[in-house]
């Protein structure tokens, strides 16, 4: 990752157990060789907010929203050409685009598609600190437990073990052993102060998880022509959702990508049998 970062201009450095003492005295470096830092052009960000932002922008470009759930798709042939609501009503649609979250493969369903793409729930903590930890970046642990800063408090998580996918009707509540019996243990070991927390509040969500291989699947189906996919972002979807945005609108404007090639993200992989491998899912 660190290679692949630096090929494409990312500023990152490599930093050994010395370097990261003195940047982070707060932090023990046992087990670890190497930890790769990102020095600039790095963060994070309010996803609701930007949400909304996203929301009042188009609806000032006219976009009107409609709070209606998706009931089915009806197929003309090769194509969708409407789309029924649970009131009732019909939409018809020259284009149709699933971006449907956690219930992409439910929507794809009502086209006949089987997608890879399953809800997966997630546990967030909120954690207060009483000792400053100064310069704390987002910290991911070899574990697969991260952590970061969020204002006065400290957000933590982890995910799943390797073949312990939580399935898809899982009830979305938090489960605090998580935290008591996995997080708390390793994020102890790996910052001292750790040892002394409170747990302040936490919640669940869900990852539209792409089973095949942890990346999106956008563009259109190869037998459905007007049935566009942007889904399976597998907790990468905030980061991504600008360029695919831009992409999917193109394919659909354009006929074309014209910014950035997303091809290699095509629905096509999934029948075909490519995987495209992201390796770094927390």
């Amino acid at each position: 990752n660190h290679r692949l970062q630096r090929a494409h201009g990312v500023d990152v450095a490599l930093l050994g157990p010395g370097d990261l003492s003195a940047r982070f005295p707060w932090l023990a470096t046992d087990g670890i060789a190497q930890g790769s830092l990102g020095l600039s052009g790095e963060g994070w960000f309010d996803g609701y907010s930007l949400l909304q932002a996203f929301r009042r922008k188009a609806r000032s470009l006219g976009v009107a929203y409609v709070a209606q759930e998706v009931a089915g798709l009806r197929r003309a042939g090769s194509r969708v050409d409407a789309v029924a609501l649970a009131d009732g009503s019909m939409l018809g649609c020259d284009i149709a685009v699933n971006a449907a979250g956690p219930w992409a493969a439910a929507v794809a369903a009502m086209a006949g598609v089987d997608l890879p793409v399953r809800a997966r729930r997630r546990c967030v903590f909120v954690i207060a600190c009483r000792e400053p930890l100064p310069r704390c970046p987002l910290v991911i642990d070899p574990s697969g437990v991260w952590f970061r800063p969020e204002g006065p408090y400290f957000l933590c998580g982890t995910s799943p073990a390797e073949g312990a996918e939580d399935p898809d009707d899982l009830p979305l509540e938090v489960d605090e052993r998580l935290f008591y019996d996995i997080i708390w243990p390793i994020i102890a070991a790996r910052v001292p102060a750790f040892k002394a927390v409170k747990l302040i509040r936490s919640w669940a969500g869900y990852y539209d998880m792409n089973i095949i291989d942890h990346n999106g699947l956008v563009g259109p189906h190869p037998a459905i022509a007007n049935l566009y996919f942007a889904n399976g972002f597998s907790g990468h979807g905030l980061q991504q959702a600008p360029a695919v945005g831009r992409g999917t609108a193109e394919l659909i404007v354009d006929g074309g990508y014209r910014s950035l090639d997303l091809t290699p993200l095509s629905f096509a992989r999934v029948i075909e049998g490519r995987r495209l491998v992201e390796l770094n899912v927390i």
